[in-house]
């Protein structure tokens, strides 16, 4: 089954959420709006549902055109970059598009950017620093040529290239009781307020089945939204938290400190994450190529 629509079609639906008016639209694309319309109106029948909300003063994407935008805009970048890369020699213009979960980004892609900057400084990359659940949806809609993720997902249409382990540990201030053990057990957590990433987090799914296996649960005092924010609450000395390692600070800090927690270890799978019905670009080939010759763990 294939969908019917010419690139001029994606660029008059562009055009019309981003400039949120047909007129604007229809002298921007140097055509009349009755055609502007007809674009439009053979883009919807395409994909089988409305894309824009009309009122007399303004214009809108509906829920759908909403779903729909980022994959519109991903397609004609990527359009674009290809009739320059084929002008100008493959590899030597182009954009990537990924998406990464948040600790990833920071510890995986400044040393691999830097590299491959170096050898192809035309190529952009576009990172989207999005939880896990939200980076899996990217890649499945098309959204993203790839992603760096956790490994947890059963979606059939997905692949997973493993690249490092990432075991969970606890951070708390140098001056907490529990800074004097080199290793800490689940119970010891007990005694103390306990601060966690809420239930829409992929790390706190990982954390709470693999625990669930050990009869073992999170008794949390704080529930956060973000990582950071649980280390901002640790550093004001509020709680202590069960955090992966490459979201803990790296180098020596001036209050935290973490330490591995065993009985059992608990460790998230870190990888690439691609759609198995579509290929990457020459320039995605090659970024991720880098990428797995950089990190991927023996």
């Amino acid at each position: 089954m294939s969908i019917n629509c010419e690139i001029l079609d994606l660029r008059a639906f562009q055009a019309v959420v981003e400039l949120e008016s047909f007129h604007r639209a229809a002298e921007a694309l140097h055509i009349s709006q009755p055609a502007l319309t007809r674009r439009i109106q053979k883009l919807e029948q395409a994909i089988g549902a409305p894309l824009l909300e009309r009122t007399t003063r303004h214009v809108a994407p509906t829920a759908m055109g909403q779903e729909v935008m980022p994959l519109v805009r991903r397609m004609l970048e990527e359009f674009d970059g290809s009739l320059f890369a084929m002008r100008d020699g493959a590899l030597r213009r182009g954009l990537i598009t990924m998406a990464c979960v948040p600790t990833a980004a920071f510890y995986f892609l400044p040393t691999v950017i830097k590299t491959f900057s170096e050898q192809y400084p035309h190529i952009r990359l576009r990172i989207r620093d999005l939880t896990a659940n939200e980076g899996l949806q990217a890649v499945a809609r098309g959204e993203v040529e790839f992603g760096i993720n956790l490994m947890g997902n059963s979606d059939p249409d997905l692949s997973f290239e493993p690249l490092i382990d990432d075991p969970f540990v606890l951070a708390m201030r140098k001056d907490h009781p529990l800074a004097n053990y080199d290793t800490i057990h689940w119970n010891q957590l007990e005694p103390y307020p306990l601060v966690v990433v809420d239930r829409s987090s992929g790390n706190r799914t990982l954390l709470d089945g693999a625990l669930a296996r050990h009869n073992l649960k999170l008794n949390w005092f704080y529930e956060v939204t973000h990582l950071n924010t649980s280390l901002g609450l640790v550093e004001a000395g509020l709680g202590i938290s069960v955090l992966p390692r490459l979201a803990t600070p790296q180098e020596d800090h001036p209050y935290l400190v973490s330490r591995p927690i065993v009985d059992p270890i608990v460790s998230r799978t870190i990888g690439i994450v691609q759609r198995r019905s579509s290929a990457l670009s020459p320039a995605a080939e090659k970024f991720v190529a880098m990428l797995l010759k950089t990190w991927k763990t023996p």
